[in-house]
């Protein structure tokens, strides 16, 4: 039975992110919600070859042990949510297991696929469709890339699910798409919500291979393993940008504003009850991903502070002692470049020798080379923040609005630097945080599924009573 009204509700929130992942214990006192880490774990790569694979087992387990303590922790658990990075998944067979282990989508055996499917469907029909951006790594293109290379799994797979939506599979024995996971696949209708079933076939794709779509916060059943008391599985928001886009503390009569997801990607957009799918939007390189409520993420997907961390792995490999704080100084310190990197260049998806493709960057573009680490960071940052400032004014020309609030969320709002910057650089003001925003907008979707909202109070209102919030105004 559920807690009385005089105890705090309590909801387990796994975000698996692309490096690592936690389990994160949400307690609900029916005005703020207290978030406690209970279990944090690597998100394991498997490297064979040029191939690069998600150690989903290795995850598997740490899921089991991050639910055995917070189970320990609240017995009366009410509900329990998975979310996850986009477009990478699992083949299924007829028995319900794995075909091979999940590709990761830095895997670069997609990089001739974009080619393939204009050639089978136009890009503006494709766009026009499914609304969502051309890279590389998209499902789409790693199913083509399946159909191309491993005929023979690709024949075998009968189901697919995304990595999230295979987790609460996993929990609950109930095989479910959850929209706004379904609609980084580059294969789900943006205006109806379902499986464009009719593009499938022009790829050679049968819709039979994906489960039913379902909205967010659809409640798939209890979990199968053994805990204290019935704790039912959530497909939340699946997709980890959908959590942190429905904990932006934006107030529902406040001014136009814009959100930026910045973690390893930066995802620079608005919500809208609509898409937009003209000619322009795909020209821009905009998506149409869908968030909770059923609103539009209308946003970009940009390198975010991956390079950064590339760097730092680097760094700490050749024994050097990287402090996050100390960097920032150093950057501070450091002389302004005389321009900026495209971080979005292909080679900067990649992993490995970020300096060394940050310094070929320099030399190809007259750019000053950066002669100390200090330097490197500012370079980077500099070159997020233009970029931060280009996708704005692309937006807003688009909206055909001004943007006059930019809420920053995820890890890259504890960056007060970058923060600053880029409240420079957009003529707007930021407000930085929360900083666990996908973890807190994954509790806060329970919360709601599970029918513990006052009615009253909003998931955003939650978000604010809940957080800690910065302020940025341009200087200068």
């Amino acid at each position: 039975m559920p807690p009385s009204p005089s105890e705090p509700y309590a909801y387990l929130a796994f975000d698996l992110g692309a490096s690592s992942g936690r389990a994160m214990l949400g307690r609900f006192d029916g005005y703020r919600m207290v978030m406690e880490d209970v279990h944090r774990f690597p998100t394991p790569l498997l490297e064979k070859g040029e191939r690069l694979y998600w150690d989903l087992d290795a995850v598997w387990l740490a899921l089991g042990e991050g639910l055995r303590r917070a189970s320990a922790a609240e017995p009366l658990l009410r509900s329990l949510s998975v979310d996850s990075w986009g477009v990478d998944y699992v083949p299924m067979d007829r028995a319900g297991r794995p075909v091979r282990r999940a590709y990761c989508y830095r895997d670069p055996r997609t990089q001739a696929m974009m080619d393939r499917a204009e050639a089978l469907v136009p890009a503006a029909d494709l766009y026009g469709t499914t609304g969502i951006q051309f890279i590389s790594i998209n499902t789409l293109y790693q199913v083509l890339a399946d159909q191309v290379l491993e005929p023979d799994l690709f024949a075998r797979t009968v189901s697919r699910l995304l990595i999230a939506d295979y987790f609460n599979y996993r929990f609950s024995g109930r095989a479910a798409a959850e929209v706004s996971l379904a609609s980084t696949t580059q294969l789900l209708d943006a205006r109806h919500r379902i499986w464009a079933a009719e593009l499938m076939e022009r790829f050679g794709i049968s819709e039979e291979t994906w489960p039913p779509v379902v909205i967010s916060g659809t409640r798939l059943g209890r979990v199968m393993a053994n805990t204290p008391a019935p704790v039912e599985v959530v497909a939340g928001c699946s997709h980890d940008t959908a959590c942190a886009v429905a904990a932006v503390p934006a107030e529902a009569d406040g001014p136009p504003w814009a959100y930026l997801s910045s973690g390893t990607w930066s995802l620079l957009g608005v919500a809208l009850p609509e898409p937009i799918l003209t000619e322009a939007a795909r020209q821009a390189g905009f998506t149409n991903e869908i968030g909770h409520g059923g609103t539009v993420r209308f946003l970009k997907n940009l390198t975010g502070l991956w390079v950064l961390q590339e760097c730092e792995r680097a760094w700490e490999e050749t024994g050097e002692a990287v402090d996050y704080a100390l960097l920032l100084r150093e950057a501070a310190a450091a002389p302004r470049s005389n321009g900026f990197v495209d971080l979005n260049e292909t080679r900067f998806g990649m992993r490995g020798d970020m300096e060394a493709k940050l310094a070929a960057y320099c030399r190809e573009h007259g750019l000053v080379l950066p002669q100390t680490r200090g330097a490197v960071v500012r370079l980077v940052l500099e070159s997020l923040v233009e970029m931060y400032r280009q996708t704005l004014r692309v937006l807003e020309d688009l909206l055909g609005t001004r943007i006059e609030v930019l809420h920053v969320v995820g890890g890259g709002s504890r960056n007060a630097l970058l923060c600053q910057w880029t409240a420079d650089a957009c003529g707007c003001r930021v407000v930085a945080g929360p900083a666990e925003a996908t973890a807190l907008g994954n509790l806060l979707v329970q919360a709601e599924a599970m029918g513990d909202l006052p009615e009253d109070l909003s998931i955003r209102d939650v978000v604010r009573n809940s957080s800690d919030l910065r302020v940025f105004e341009p200087e200068g």
